[in-house]
């Protein structure tokens, strides 16, 4: 009953936490079950512990900080709702810090996006995949939001225009976005593809795990030495799209779907050191023309 008041996406990342947990009693305890007046902050202990040395599934190592961090604060939710529903007499996470290290927000440069958005591509799943790509560097759309897309969510906004009004997956937030001409252009493209007529979806319905895979071969085309996967096109939007051309940091979070304001604070300050790495190059080039040209300037 707990699942079903999640997203598809939410409920599969709880049930991976799920396993987690599983695996855990089965190597430290040697039992298939723990009951819940058994837990106590040395199991939430070893739990963290058994986590850290977790072989991770998407990467090479170990299971990062954050991601240790998410499968407890999961198994914390739900043993807090215990607590609440008084099955337990103690919660045994009363004692236990949960910690986000907060993440450098990863994006495409002008420069690379422009790559990726002007290169010839003789293959139609790249050409397809690439599409999808540059919409939401355009939209800053998620993919899961992104493939969800219908004409329903079509409508003319206040001001006379296209705009595209949906709901995040991930949390429920409305999302209201007036489409940029390159976008509208994108859309256009498939009014009448029959793929999209069939899903009766705007754009092309394709895996996550493909258009991931196709991104890294267009990076390779484009000479990016970055790992590009879809993720990027939403922080691209953030960044070197809206607040590089001066969007109100106010108006991107709105068009993000972003609960709090904080959040999107995190892209001002990677701005702000592209501003300062700027200022810096500004910096030496001055000092190479007076150098080379003294009183030039």
């Amino acid at each position: 009953t707990c699942f079903s008041k999640l997203s598809p996406n939410t409920s599969r990342l709880y049930i991976t936490s799920q396993n987690y947990v599983r695996r855990f009693i089965k190597k430290e305890y040697n039992r298939t079950d723990y009951y819940l007046q058994e837990l106590d902050y040395s199991f939430v202990l070893r739990f963290d512990n058994f986590l850290r040395l977790t072989k991770s599934n998407t990467h090479k190592g170990n299971l990062q900080h954050n991601a240790v961090m998410k499968h407890i604060q999961r198994l914390k939710k739900m043993v807090s709702l215990a607590h609440r529903l008084e099955w337990i007499n103690k919660n045994p996470f009363l004692n236990f810090k949960s910690t986000l290290e907060p993440r450098e927000r990863t994006f495409l440069s002008a420069e690379n996006f422009k790559k990726i958005e002007t290169i010839e591509l003789n293959s139609n799943r790249l050409v397809r995949v690439r599409d999808l790509f540059i919409f939401s560097c355009y939209t800053g759309i998620s993919y899961g939001d992104l493939v969800l897309l219908k004409p329903d969510n079509l409508t003319i906004g206040v001001n006379g225009k296209l705009w595209i009004i949906t709901r995040r997956m991930k949390n429920g937030n409305s999302v209201k976005v007036p489409l940029l001409k390159k976008a509208i252009a994108i859309l256009d493209k498939y009014k009448n593809d029959k793929a999209c007529e069939i899903t009766q979806t705007l754009l092309p319905k394709i895996s996550n795990q493909k258009v991931n895979q196709y991104l890294k071969e267009i990076a390779e085309l484009c000479e990016i030495h970055q790992d590009v996967t879809f993720h990027l096109a939403r922080h691209t939007f953030a960044t070197t799209v809206a607040l590089s051309n001066g969007m109100p940091i106010e108006t991107v979070s709105k068009i993000l779907g972003h609960k709090k304001l904080s959040t999107t604070q995190i892209y001002a300050k990677v701005v702000e050191r592209k501003l300062g790495d700027d200022m810096d190059y500004l910096e030496r080039k001055i000092e190479r023309v007076e150098a080379s040209n003294p009183g030039a300037l």
